[in-house]
């Protein structure tokens, strides 16, 4: 009698056990030596798996540190559940989903300069911007869209289909002050958080009047030009 074939599904699972124990090994590592004395080979020792399979599944330390882009972006979207479930009120959406972000990265502040090092280059494919970044960002800008659809929010058409990216866009700056900001826990992020968030709100709602019909749409514009083409 010959063997029976592997099972498909069940050689899928074991691969995908193993990229995140790898993924999760370089969290830790990164967590503990920083970026610079983070090693492809540290990391598969600390997976238990062999250097060339840690290259399989990633294939370079960049590529690790895009899956834990992934990993803070899942763990920013179940911080926000709560948030958005609670309340209508689109200016307590939008400062809770900043706020949980700053929550979420918290742990990661130590080490947070070097990557903005990397992916301040722009052809760098740890950017926001890239094409390898496309699916946080996505995954991303639909937060923002879970922020606008489920608000009381009341906006002209074209600015609501492009307030989550927008957003987005407001949220990229966040992260850029958060990763110069040394004070205690990050409190001044937070400040800017809790201060721009009621003049973002005012903003949006203003778009409705008669006169703002020429801004609204040289502002749909100008989101249209950025927008990232990966």
């Amino acid at each position: 009698m010959t063997n029976p074939r592997p099972d498909s599904a069940g050689r899928s699972d074991r691969g995908e056990q193993t990229r995140a124990a790898i993924a999760a090994a370089a969290q830790e590592l990164f967590l503990e030596r920083g970026y610079d004395k983070t090693t492809m080979r540290a990391v598969a020792d600390r997976a238990g798996v062999s250097i060339g399979n840690a290259y399989y599944y990633f294939a370079s330390k960049e590529s690790l540190v895009q899956a834990f882009y992934d990993q803070v972006q899942v763990a920013h979207a179940a911080a926000a559940d709560e948030a958005l479930a609670a309340s209508q009120k689109f200016a307590h959406r939008l400062r809770e989903v900043l706020t949980s972000w700053v929550d979420v990265a918290e742990p990661f502040h130590g080490f947070a300069g070097k990557f903005f090092k990397i992916a301040a280059e722009p052809t760098s494919p740890l950017s926001p911007f890239s094409a390898e970044s496309r699916g946080a960002r996505e995954a991303s800008i639909d937060l923002f869209r879970q922020v606008v659809e489920g608000s009381d929010l009341t906006a002209p058409a074209p600015i609501r289909a492009e307030l989550p990216e927008l957003l987005w866009l407001l949220q990229m700056g966040v992260v850029l002050f958060w990763v110069h900001d040394s004070s205690p826990g990050q409190e001044r992020t937070r400040a800017l958080v809790r201060h721009v968030v009621p003049l973002v709100d005012k903003l949006v709602r203003l778009s409705r009047l008669p006169g703002m019909k020429g801004v609204v749409a040289d502002l749909v514009d100008l989101v249209r030009s950025v927008r990232p083409q990966g």
